[in-house]
């Protein structure tokens, strides 16, 4: 299923003609035929995203069904990481808008002049960028699709949804249930691959937000510097984790094997905060390789393949690639590197691309030039490389591109001083994986390589606003 070209020029032109009808006048502008709400006002964008809570909490069985046809996720994966945030987060923002914005009938903050301005009138006011455009990929295509929509909801911005075409089960129920919960004269869903987003970006969009990988990222960026469009990019990289071993304890070791397992296994790996690879001093990797596999016995009794709460891989071309990282590289795999790819008979579809968690460990020597530290794993993958200290990890990490996230298990207060004023990236995490997405009170994002642009809640918001000043000068 995919949207007809000609009607991608009519939903630019009908959400268009909806931003500029919430601007045509001083007074209020007319309810939608959906809401008893002026368009794009305050009470519309709260009642919008009390409906887009609605749209996931009714329909979650079938959103988490849609991306087990689609990618193979299970289901608790889909309930802890998509469906109960994006719920929590558009309850949150209906919440917490009228704080974001400002008070009073014109939304925004009064500015105190002194001296030989004192009788002048100054203000800021946060304004809707106008339609927005939103490009989703297929890891997390619920948190990815609502999340920014969430912030262009509350920042009044009307907005097409562009969902991966690589879950079209997802996204074709996606384009079934946003005109059921919300109203179609402002949000909208395209489907289709190549040649409808080259199409939708031949449109102009007031802002553009983009989940997925640099290569695609340099593309859209093309296509959206023609009109000045600007732009939020999140789009992950290599994350390193560093392991200062003479700092943990036997107890810290072991928990943070399990932490980093726990982080890379989810989904399978395919997440932009997955920890790609593991930097630590030759002398503690074998109790380091053995407490992750004893992590993931404890994690899967049975083995990750036969669990029904372990992801498989989202498509035939991304296993193939996932294969072959596994068969072309240097190192010595000494946890897991099965793979199950349906020839055994007991799955099939999305259900038979499974690969094991695998550990792999590099030869210090020959480990820059290996296949696993090229380009983001993406994948239950994970290598270790030998380094001769936390320094020489610390200067790994600066002499590539900027990552997502840089992890740190350590111990040493010197050693967290070290790692915030020695490197950049998009967050620094200590003594944990993946669970910085759960904290809604601090930014999230990239830097270079990994990306720009801030999210969740108010981050979201402030990506799809921007500040107009006000100034009135009296005539005396």
């Amino acid at each position: 299923m995919t949207t007809p070209l000609s009607e991608i020029t009519k939903i630019h032109a009908s959400l268009s003609s909806t931003f500029l009808t919430s601007l045509s006048s001083t007074k209020p502008s007319p309810p939608s035929s959906t809401t008893p709400y002026p368009l794009l006002s305050l009470p519309y964008r709260q009642n919008q995203l009390l409906q887009l809570a609605s749209l996931v909490q009714e329909n979650a069985d079938a959103l988490c069904h849609s991306l087990w046809v689609d990618e193979g996720k299970p289901r608790q994966e889909v309930l802890m990481a998509e469906i109960w945030a994006v719920i929590d987060r558009a309850l949150k923002s209906a919440r917490e808008l009228e704080a974001w914005v400002g008070a009073g009938a014109e939304m925004g903050e009064d500015v105190k002049l002194d001296g030989w301005q004192a009788g002048w009138k100054a203000r800021i006011e946060k304004k809707a960028k106008g339609v927005v455009l939103i490009i989703s990929p297929w890891n997390y295509p619920i948190t990815l699709t609502l999340q920014p929509l969430c912030g262009a909801i509350a920042a009044g911005c009307p907005a097409l949804i562009k969902p991966s075409e690589v879950v079209p089960t997802f996204s074709a129920l996606l384009a079934v249930l946003v005109p059921k919960y919300l109203d179609p004269a402002a949000y909208r869903v395209a489907l289709g691959g190549v040649p409808e987003i080259t199409r939708i970006l031949e449109l102009k969009w007031a802002h553009i937000f983009y989940t997925g990988n640099g290569r695609v990222a340099r593309i859209i960026s093309a296509a959206a510097a023609k009109h000045l469009t600007p732009m939020t990019l999140e789009l992950g990289g290599k994350s390193p984790v560093i392991i200062d071993g003479a700092s943990l304890g036997e107890e810290e070791l072991r928990v943070a094997a399990r932490r980093i397992v726990w982080g890379k296994v989810n989904n399978a790996g395919q997440i932009c905060v997955a920890p790609d690879y593991i930097l630590i001093e030759p002398a503690y990797i074998p109790q380091f390789t053995s407490t992750c596999r004893a992590a993931l016995e404890s994690f899967f009794p049975n083995g990750a393949l036969n669990s029904p709460d372990y992801g498989r891989i989202v498509s035939e071309a991304h296993f193939a690639r996932v294969k072959g990282l596994l068969r072309d590289t240097k190192g010595r795999v000494v946890i897991g590197g099965g793979v199950l790819d349906g020839s055994e008979g007991l799955q099939e579809g999305a259900g038979a691309r499974g690969v094991e968690p695998t550990v792999v460990l590099l030869d210090e020597a020959t480990a820059a030039d290996d296949v696993l530290l090229q380009d983001e794993i993406f994948a239950p993958i994970l290598p270790i490389v030998p380094v001769a200290s936390v320094a020489a990890a610390l200067a790994y990490v600066r002499a590539h591109e900027h990552p997502l996230v840089i992890y740190a298990f350590t111990e040493s207060e010197d050693v967290k001083r070290e790692v915030k004023a020695g490197t950049m990236s998009g967050s620094v995490v200590f003594n944990d994986t993946f669970n910085q997405l759960s904290v809604d009170e601090i930014p999230f994002g990239g830097i270079g390589e990994s990306g720009y642009g801030r999210q969740p809640l108010k981050w979201t918001f402030e990506e799809f606003v921007y500040l107009r000043s006000v100034l009135d000068v009296p005539f005396r």
